[in-house]
């Protein structure tokens, strides 16, 4: 019986690269969108033909604490079970500190943050029974070294760090992975507000002088989720082009 993969945020760049990855390694797959549902339909219809999976894609927003509940019920409805979750979903906001907007700090890190506790909360039960499982959190290179002007972003991506560290001292003895994945400077869209200087900035102080790509952190969530990586825990890898050397 295949093994099912829960990926959160799942219609943009770095979640469909991921989505295809896993696809190619023969998971079944649950799909989380937010607002791009036909995004995450048409991925469903493609993985599906091409791999001979099963793919479905599962509406919820991640704002809202009893929908990120009800998507990991309706997913288990669906497949009977979760193995693998990778808690993708992200939103970035971009402001000065002292001029932030406290409904928008609030999203920020319910998206990035609360969702994952929550729905890592309850896919963890069925794990622990099986005692097998693998949760990979998708933080970024500015949870690391923090960011100026994105610092709820960065107070939220490096709180996933600690969850991730914590959690696999927990539940090892299980035999669940935690692993946290921080991705440096990926062309999608989410970054798509930045202008061109910023980019060339980046770029310049990334010693492979390239921006990363979606298949780039793909590959190492793919061997993450795998019985290869099962003596790989609690650790937190960068793919960022050695930006952060």
């Amino acid at each position: 019986m295949n093994k099912t993969a829960l990926i959160t945020g799942a219609a943009g760049g770095i979640g469909q690269a991921i989505c295809r990855a896993f696809a190619e390694d023969g998971y079944n797959l649950a799909l989380h969108y937010s607002s791009s549902e036909k995004t995450a339909e048409k991925l469903c219809e493609e993985l599906s033909r091409e791999y001979n999976i099963d793919a479905a894609a599962f509406g919820a927003d991640f704002s809202d604490e009893k929908e990120v509940k009800a998507l990991a019920e309706r997913v288990k409805a669906h497949f009977g079970k979760i193995d693998i979750l990778v808690n993708n979903a992200g939103t970035a906001y971009q402001t000065l500190f002292q001029l932030a907007d406290e409904k928008k700090i609030k999203e920020v890190l319910d998206i990035n943050l609360m969702s994952a506790l929550s729905l890592t909360k309850e896919v963890l039960p069925q794990m622990i029974n099986s005692k097998w499982g693998r949760i990979i959190n998708i933080s970024s290179m500015w949870g690391i070294s923090g960011a100026s002007c994105e610092v709820h972003y960065s107070t939220a991506k490096s709180a996933l760090i600690g969850f991730t560290k914590a959690l696999a001292k927990e539940v090892g003895p299980s035999g669940i992975t935690v692993n946290c994945v921080a991705p440096g400077f990926i062309d999608t869209k989410m970054n798509d507000n930045l202008d061109e200087a910023a980019v060339r900035e980046i770029i310049d102080c990334t010693p492979v002088s390239r921006a990363g790509t979606g298949e780039d952190v793909a590959e190492l969530v793919s061997f993450l989720a795998g019985d290869k990586a099962g003596f790989i825990t609690g650790q937190v890898i960068s793919v960022d082009g050695g930006y952060g050397v």
